[in-house]
C-alpha cells in the first residue's frame, strides 16, 4: 500500500485525467494511504492478544488479501479510465464492482473477528483496553456506513460522462456525485456526503489510541494525568464523544446536508455534544476526595 501510494502520487502529477470531478489518481492515493494506517494499527493491536493469536493472525492475512484485491481493482479501473465504485455500465465493470463488494464484506468480517478477540483478551491497563476496543468498534460502525452508499437512490447518481442507469449507489445524498466539493477530501459542498462519517468513523481506529498515547506522554508534565483513573475517565469521555460525533455527521449526511453547511438543528446537536464532552473532561480531571477512614469500634461507642 505504501508503494502504491507513491505510484498514485506520481499519477496525480503526470496524469491530468479527471473522473467524476476529481483527479483520476486521487482515489487510489487516498485508499492506499488509508490502508497503510489501517493495517499498521491492526498489526499493533494483534500484538496485544493473549489468546486466539493464531485466529488473529489468519484474520490479519484476510485483511491483507482483501485489501490487496480492492486496490488492484481500483487501479485497473483507473488505468482504463473508468469508475471503480458503483459502476455497472458493462458486464465487466459490474463484475469488478461486485467483486469489490464481496471483498469489503470479507474484510469487515475479518476485522470483526479481531475486535472480538481483543474484547476477550485481558489488557492490564484499562485506559488502553478502552482505547483499543472503543476504536475498533467505532471503526467497524464507520466501515459499515460504507454499505449505505451502495443502496439505490432516487437522486441521479452519476456526473460527467456517466448516466444514472450505469451506476448503482453514490457517495452523495440529494445531489449527483461529482459536483462542487471540498478540497483534499472531495466531499460534496451542496449535498450530504456519506464519505464524511465513513472516514471519521474508520479512523477512530487510529485517533483514540493516539489520544491515549498523547495523555501518557504528557503525564510527566501534568500531575493529574499520572493517575491511571484520570486517563481512564478521559478515554471514556473521548470514546463517547467520538461515537456521538459519528452519529451526528451520519444523520447530517442522510438529510442531504453538506458537512460544512450545518443547519440550526445540527449546530444545536453539535453544541450539546461539545458541552457534554467539556463537562465530562472537567469531571474527569477534577481531584477526587480521599476516602474517609472508617471509625474504630471504640470510637463508635457512646461515651458513658
Amino acid at each position: 500500500m505504501a508503494a502504491l501510494a507513491v505510484v498514485s502520487a506520481v499519477g496525480l502529477v503526470v496524469d491530468d485525467r479527471v473522473l467524476v470531478g476529481a483527479p483520476i489518481w486521487a482515489k487510489p492515493f487516498k485508499f492506499s494511504v488509508s490502508f497503510v494506517a489501517y493495517c499498521l494499527t491492526l498489526a499493533w493491536m494483534l500484538t496485544l492478544l493473549t489468546r486466539g493469536r493464531r485466529i488473529g493472525r489468519w484474520a490479519g492475512y484476510v485483511v491483507v488479501l482483501t485489501g490487496l484485491i480492492e486496490m488492484v481493482i481500483i487501479t485497473v479501473q483507473v488505468v482504463r479510465g473508468k469508475r471503480s465504485h458503483f459502476n455497472t455500465a458493462t458486464a465487466f465493470d459490474s463484475a469488478l464492482w461486485n467483486a469489490m463488494g464481496m471483498t469489503i464484506v470479507v474484510l469487515w468480517a475479518a476485522t470483526l473477528v479481531i475486535a472480538v478477540l481483543l474484547l476477550r483478551t485481558r489488557i492490564t491497563d484499562r485506559a488502553t483496553a478502552l482505547a483499543v476496543r472503543g476504536g475498533l468498534l467505532i471503526a467497524l460502525a464507520g466501515a459499515g456506513l460504507g454499505f449505505l452508499m451502495t443502496l439505490p437512490s432516487e437522486t441521479p447518481q452519476a456526473a460527467g460522462n456517466f448516466d444514472a442507469a450505469d451506476t448503482m449507489g453514490a457517495h452523495s445524498v440529494g445531489v449527483p456525485d461529482g459536483g462542487p466539493s471540498m478540497p483534499l477530501t472531495g466531499w460534496s459542498t451542496t449535498g450530504g456526503d456519506l464519505r464524511a462519517p465513513h472516514f471519521v468513523g474508520m479512523h477512530a481506529l487510529q485517533l483514540l489510541p493516539l489520544l491515549l498515547i498523547a495523555l501518557v506522554l504528557l503525564a510527566p508534565r501534568f500531575a493529574r494525568l499520572r493517575d491511571a483513573g484520570v486517563r481512564l475517565r478521559l478515554m471514556q469521555v473521548a470514546v463517547g464523544g467520538y461515537a456521538a460525533l459519528v452519529a451526528l455527521i451520519t444523520w447530517q449526511a442522510l438529510r442531504g446536508q453538506p458537512l460544512i453547511h450545518p443547519d440550526g438543528v445540527t449546530l444545536a446537536a453539535a453544541g450539546a455534544i461539545l458541552a457534554a464532552v467539556a463537562c465530562g473532561t472537567w469531571r474527569a480531571l477534577r481531584p477526587t476526595a480521599p476516602a474517609r477512614p472508617s471509625r474504630t469500634a471504640a470510637e463508635q461507642e457512646p461515651v458513658a
